[in-house]
């Protein structure tokens, strides 16, 4: 929405802010109405790059709203700052310092754990400011006296003191904190933080620093807070303490809710429903205090109607009239009669398919074993996945796991990628010990995997999921280019396309994954592992589920994919396995059972107990 036309948005945020003045009082609209409104549209902004592109619900942002507009009006009110403006300044970056400490502590946690730490820090900053700092905050009578400000221009002073007069420079920071937020959520920072909302353990495999960028988010929103806070003090001419208090990040919730979150543009929206509202229950119909109750009962009306919210019902029937409505998911591909081996003319095409390249700053020189285990054991309390495996892989093998059910081949390929530590035992990649590696420095280190339950992000489509996992590789694992444009990095595009190419999703670039074909997902589940430009790529079951015809195109999109770069291949599809790999290990009850060439292990009389309970060459049928 915002990459197609990016300089239409600003364009037409700033015409509609010029536009207001000219336009509400003709409507009879309440100047002080509209500034609060684009108080809480700025608050809000922040909260909904947490929550709305983050996905991270906080109860707490109360807390940085009430930090910053305190600091803020302390400076101007007992400090006797000069600067309102630099003072606002100054109480942004205090609340973003307070949202960096609690950020580290919520983010440890996740879901309900972290959204109950939030309100719990929402409360600490209430009674800190109502007790051990009421000299420094007025406590239940806040701080009086908060000035306006005014802009010294060389041969003019402007000066903004109240309603329609203060209007320009709220607007002013409305538009400018939009803006930025706009470059935020269009550069590599954004996608990575749509990624974290829809799967992060995903974001994390393909090589992301996943808590570092939560708390950049959590950051981002407590700065705009406190701006807001600030704003707050200048509007209002005090600091109230109710800044402070639940009722205002849950009034916050509820007006991102009734806006739309996820649109940037929801939580302003949300706000003018709420702000007009309420003045129009209290003031004409003189409701008084019942005006909440009429308000409750119009936001669970919206929300059970609009769960998108307002600008997400708008974009729905905008789609509606274009004729670009959600389309019903692709049927599966009917069954077919089991497929034969590929072909010559097969062979030959996978030959001069274009290959994706392994990871460029793979370490160089190093001439042994590209993965080693040593004595690598797994317990779960008394229950033994893996015990005291021996594992050994070398530069450009394409090598094949095979076992029955409950056999410990994904728990080893999980040990193997860190995604669980090992009891005891040694991992050694590329000459280094990984063992007790993260899952996300083992990727930028160039092991990745695919999973065996398509791990996605369902709601971003298929160019964009491909994205995210290019960018671990290319940018590393976290950097705060927040203002940089996708497509200023450069080979992103490209890789990207190749990839698309080498899954066969080109003809599905823009379609959500929601949308796709069982084995399409499958395909791009490995396009995930692959676009980071892996040199030891691990696949869990790439072809299960699959139709005879989907089996016969993935072995052929392998085998293009193993040019070049060593892979280790688990799935149950021993036909298959066995014409693609050079060599196969088999796991039984955890522990290595046999090693060898396919035809050694369809020979190997311990293999056909282990799989046929002893049904001598049923293997080799």
């Amino acid at each position: 929405m915002f990459t197609k036309r990016p300089l239409l948005v600003e364009a037409v945020t700033a015409a509609v802010l010029i536009a207001v003045p000219l336009v509400l009082p003709y409507l009879d609209a309440a100047p002080n109405t509209v500034n609060r409104i684009l108080v809480w549209g700025l608050f809000g902004i922040g909260f909904d790059i947490l929550f709305g592109y983050t996905g991270l619900l906080s109860f707490g942002q109360s807390a940085f709203y009430g930090t910053g507009g305190f600091v803020a009006a302390y400076l101007l009110t007992r400090a006797g700052f000069p600067n309102v403006v630099l003072a606002l300044i100054i109480g942004m970056m205090a609340a973003a310092l307070a949202g960096y400490l609690i950020g580290l502590l919520a983010l440890r946690r996740t879901g309900i754990y972290f959204a109950m730490i939030t309100v719990a820090i929402a409360e600490i900053f209430f009674f800190v400011e109502f007790n051990p700092l009421a000299d420094f905050t007025g406590g239940e009578n806040g701080l009086p006296g908060v000035p306006t400000p005014s802009l010294f221009l060389g041969f003019t002073t402007l000066k903004f003191t109240s309603g329609w007069s203060l209007y320009p420079f709220l607007a002013f920071c409305y538009f400018i904190g939009i803006v930025i937020a706009l470059r935020i959520v269009r550069s590599p920072v954004g996608a990575v933080l749509k990624a974290i909302r829809e799967n992060a353990l995903r974001a994390s495999a393909v090589g992301h620093d996943v808590r570092a960028y939560k708390v950049t988010a959590f950051v981002i929103a407590a700065a705009y807070a406190g701006l807001a806070g600030g704003l707050l003090g200048v509007l209002q001419g005090f600091m109230p303490p109710d800044a402070f208090m639940f009722d205002t990040s849950g009034q916050l919730i509820m007006q991102t809710a009734i806006g739309g979150r996820g649109t940037l543009f929801g939580p302003v929206v949300g706000a003018a429903v709420w702000l007009f509202l309420q003045d129009f229950l209290q003031a004409s119909l003189g409701l008084g205090a019942a005006w909440k109750l009429v308000l409750g009962l119009v936001f669970v009306l919206l929300v059970f109607f609009l769960r998108q919210g307002i600008i997400g019902g708008i974009r729905d029937l905008y789609d509606v009239v274009r004729g670009r409505a959600a389309r019903a998911e692709p049927q599966e591909p009917a069954a077919e009669p089991p497929a034969p081996k590929l072909q010559a003319h097969q062979a030959v095409s996978i030959q001069t398919a274009a290959a994706m390249p392994p990871r460029r700053h793979a370490l160089d020189g190093f001439e042994g074993p590209i993965l080693q285990a040593r004595n690598l054991t797994k317990r779960y309390g008394g229950i033994v996945a893996n015990a005291g495996v021996d594992f050994t892989v070398n530069h450009g093998e394409l090598r094949g796991i095979i076992g029955p059910n409950g056999a410990g081949k994904t728990t080893f390929f999980k040990m193997l990628t860190c995604e669980v530590p090992p009891t005891s035992g040694t991992i050694v990649f590329e000459g280094r010990d990984i063992t007790g590696m993260s899952v996300t420095d083992v990727c930028q280190l160039g092991l990745t995997k695919s999973y065996q339950v398509n791990q996605l992000f369902n709601r971003l489509t298929v160019r964009e999921n491909l994205t995210i996992a290019a960018l671990a590789e290319l940018r590393g694992k976290f950097r705060l280019d927040l203002l940089r444009d996708l497509s200023g990095i450069r080979g992103l595009d490209q890789q990207v396309q190749r990839t698309l190419e080498l899954v066969n999703l080109t003809g599905r670039t823009d379609t959500p994954v929601s949308q796709l074909a069982y084995g399409e997902k499958r395909r791009l589940e490995i396009g995930l592992a692959l676009a980071s430009s892996p040199s030891l790529l691990l696949l869990d079951e790439p072809l299960a589920g699959m139709s005879p015809r989907e089996r016969v195109e993935t072995v052929r999109l392998l085998k293009n994919i193993a040019k070049g770069r060593t892979m280790i291949i688990i799935d149950h599809d021993m036909d298959s396995l066995f014409e693609l790999t050079g060599r196969i290990t088999v796991l039984q009850e955890g522990r290595v059972l046999a090693e060898g060439t396919p035809d050694e292990i369809k020979a190997n009389v311990r293999v056909q107990d282990a799989y046929l309970g002893g049904v001598n060459g049923a293997l080799a049928a």
